[in-house]
């Protein structure tokens, strides 16, 4: 496929915003895509180069593209600035420079990937002029309209407001007409998260072909297994049986990736990767019986000086690349291992959770950085009730009680796994906290205005769109509500992204990206005729900023309804 048509089926995407014409699309592009080219396409798509967890980032600022516009059409650099801000968009400002010196092209997609992952690749000295060259010659090379795309793609702004799901969708449209097998291919990709590897595995095998040989790998994380919500004990042994009972901890959820003599990866479960916060682990393998194996752990972090665990917020320092050495002086750091996936070659997620439980006690032997997670098997809910008043009384956030016949699951499981966070006799709060999206702030006002945001908009998600469930302008520090803005500037928008779903009379001041989540604690949820998740928070208010989730693991509408029945 030339890139110049790929180009036009963006063009249409960005300008479609019925979810079911933009999965018609996306079916139409991948029957005409090449099989050695369909991934690449899939990820340029999807604004990137690689996989999630495999991210090739640019390291391209604003300023540099405008660079690149400078050079590639021979105008002074202050003049695109300012064609840029009249504009608004670095594509749109790069296609009317193109327009000039308007021209066909017949470079193919892969021509143009290949060129845009040698920039991306390049580093050392030299590298910031070398990338300049290389993106203004590749703008030269193209057609007005696809620079628009090529120039977006570096700095991240090519969101045509759709993600890996809908891809999905268009995988199972390409094949039957309809979203009838998406939840088949979302359980793959659960497994192996790399929708260009998907897409290629359709275009060649069909759905049930690669539904049937998706297989974990060691280096590749899978999406994680996620608690539910139960009202009581009594009603979690009523569905659950026999349970598991463990602590729940309030710190990093990682995934260990280990393979002796040649790596150890770490992953969070938005599919990060944050090897280089964890330098301790290069001693993994005295703590190992195994060649080969991914760990699901609890990452805590132990504040040197007591010798205790730290909350959530210290753990988080350690993502700090700047004065790491110090920052490793104040927090150690410490793993509490509660699953296996693989060993040795062999997946285990289809085995039972006490299988699993086993197989891990001979895979990992004492020591100090990693820790086997207590458990305990019951039948008897005033056993877990008993459980949940120790952990709490011991500073911890309450217990995780887990079937004990299941199988790992990847993602939002049923009544596999259940979480109590709170004693039910604790009136006026909701029974679990709620990861929001941040969606817009609006202008300080008053004391506010030195921060520079009064309140912020948070929504929910909602299949692909994301909807409004709260303003929160209160319970925060000076230091949130400095930090809060310092990030939100990070990613303002200048029009409403598409995915979202607002009514007229919460339109904030300034729109954000759907890149921040944050968790949110409130009194109660409530019904409500404007938000258009259908409901409200009442009295929320921000515990912290969710740095290892990304939009699309935040809470679903379902989840807030599921709440609803907790807190009756």
């Amino acid at each position: 496929m030339k890139f110049s048509d790929l180009s036009k089926y963006v063009d249409r995407l960005e300008k479609t915003s019925s979810r079911l014409k933009i999965t018609e699309i996306l079916s139409d592009v991948f029957k005409k895509s090449d099989i050695n080219e369909i991934d690449r396409v899939t990820y340029l798509l999807l604004g990137r180069l690689k996989p999630r967890y495999d991210e090739l980032v640019f390291n391209v600022a604003e300023k540099m593209m405008i660079q690149v516009i400078s050079d590639a059409y021979g105008v002074d650099k202050e003049k695109v600035h300012k064609k840029y801000k009249q504009l608004g968009d670095l594509g749109d400002t790069a296609e009317h420079y193109a327009q000039k010196d308007a021209k066909k092209s017949d470079m193919s997609v892969s021509e143009v990937y290949e060129r845009l992952v040698k920039v991306a690749e390049d580093e050392g000295e030299g590298s910031v002029e070398r990338k300049v060259k290389g993106l203004s010659k590749l703008m030269t090379d193209l057609d007005s309209l696809s620079n628009r795309f090529v120039a977006r793609i570096p700095v991240g702004k090519l969101r045509l407001g759709f993600s890996d799901k809908t891809i999905l969708d268009a995988l199972s449209w390409m094949e039957t007409g309809d979203k009838s097998r998406s939840s088949q291919l979302e359980k793959a990709f659960f497994i192996v998260p790399d929708v260009g590897q998907i897409t290629k595995s359709v275009k060649r095998n069909g759905i049930s072909k690669t539904v049937e040989i998706i297989e974990p790998v060691v280096g590749v994380p899978l999406l994680p297994m996620l608690a539910a919500r139960l009202k009581s004990p009594a009603e979690m042994m009523e569905k659950m049986k026999e349970v598991s009972v463990e602590p729940k901890y309030d710190g990093l959820r990682i995934q260990i990736h280990y393979k002796k003599g040649k790596f150890v990866k770490t992953y969070t479960r938005n599919l990060n990767e944050t090897s280089w916060m964890f330098p301790e682990l290069v001693d993994i393998g005295k703590q190992l019986v195994c060649d080969e194996v991914v760990l699901d752990v609890e990452a805590i972090g132990v504040d040197e000086k007591t010798k205790t665990l730290a909350n959530f917020q210290q753990t988080m320092t350690r993502r700090r690349k700047h004065d790491i050495s110090e920052t490793l002086k104040n927090t150690g750091i410490r793993f509490y291992v509660f699953d296996i996936l693989i060993k040795d070659g062999i997946s285990l997620i289809n085995k039972t959770y006490l299988e699993r439980r086993q197989e891990l006690a001979k895979t990992v032997k004492k020591g100090d950085l990693l820790q086997l997670v207590n458990y305990t098997i019951t039948k008897d809910e005033n056993i877990i009730s008993s459980l949940m008043k120790k952990e709490l009384s011991e500073g911890l956030e309450g217990v995780i009680v887990k079937r004990v016949d299941s199988k790992y699951v990847a993602g939002r499981t049923g009544w596999r796994w259940v979480k109590m966070k709170e004693p039910e006799e604790q009136a006026g709060k909701l029974a679990d906290t709620i990861d929001c999206v941040v969606m817009g702030y609006s202008r300080g006002r008053g004391k506010r205005a030195d921060f520079g945001i009064g309140h912020f908009l948070a929504g929910l998600l909602d299949g692909e769109k994301i909807k409004t469930i709260t303003k929160v302008g209160t319970g925060l520090t000076d230091d949130q509500f400095r930090e809060l803005n310092k990030r939100l500037k990070k990613i303002k928008s200048k029009e409403k992204p598409k995915r979202y779903d607002v009514h007229k009379d919460l339109v904030p001041d300034f729109w954000v990206e759907p890149e921040l989540v944050v968790e949110l604690a409130a009194d109660e949820i409530t019904k409500s005729p404007n938000h258009t998740a259908g409901y409200a928070l009442r009295f929320p208010r921000l515990v912290k900023f969710r740095d290892d989730k990304e939009a699309d693991q935040a809470t679903t509408v379902t989840e807030i309804i599921q709440l609803i029945k907790l807190q009756k």
